[in-house]
């Protein structure tokens, strides 16, 4: 039996409408609808709930149907990687920074009178922004490929 026919056969049990449901769950009487009808699929937080609430077992509600099976896999997947984003993320904005910081202070010397000196060495001012700005590209681009094939 799929998801859909699980949950309207479990739903109709209790002697719930639509909307019943729903409102145990937190959602619109349209999410249940598209569910029943196989056009969506709930969270996986919306499926532990299901499962509370008719007294199934989640692996019997992700079992029964092999196309949430696979969208509960992909979205899992999906969460494990938004700290390793993040962390790309970071390296490009200070690589960012980094340079704004070199034009800004060269943008300076040059229209002002001011000898504004860069400490921490030429290769930190000349490369460490390029450096930073590729590495993280190059890292979010791996990741994304990797979250693709898997």
């Amino acid at each position: 039996m799929i998801f859909a026919e699980k949950l309207k056969t479990e739903r109709k049990k209790k002697g719930w409408s639509q909307e019943d449901l729903a409102e145990k769950l937190f959602v619109s009487r349209q999410s249940v609808s598209k569910w029943e009808n196989g056009q969506n699929y709930p969270s996986i937080e919306i499926i532990i709930k299901v499962s509370d609430l008719f007294g199934v077992t989640v692996d019997e509600l992700l079992r029964s149907d092999e196309e949430l099976t696979k969208k509960v896999i992909k979205d899992s997947k999906q969460l494990a990687h938004p700290k390793l984003k993040f962390i790309f993320d970071v390296l490009f904005l200070i690589g960012f920074a980094l340079l704004a910081i070199k034009l800004g202070v060269l943008l300076l010397n040059k229209v002002t009178a001011l000898d504004i000196m860069l400490y921490g060495g030429a290769l930190l001012w000349n490369f460490g922004s390029l450096i930073l700005m590729v590495g993280a590209g190059i890292g979010s681009g791996m990741l994304k490929d990797k979250y693709k094939q898997d």
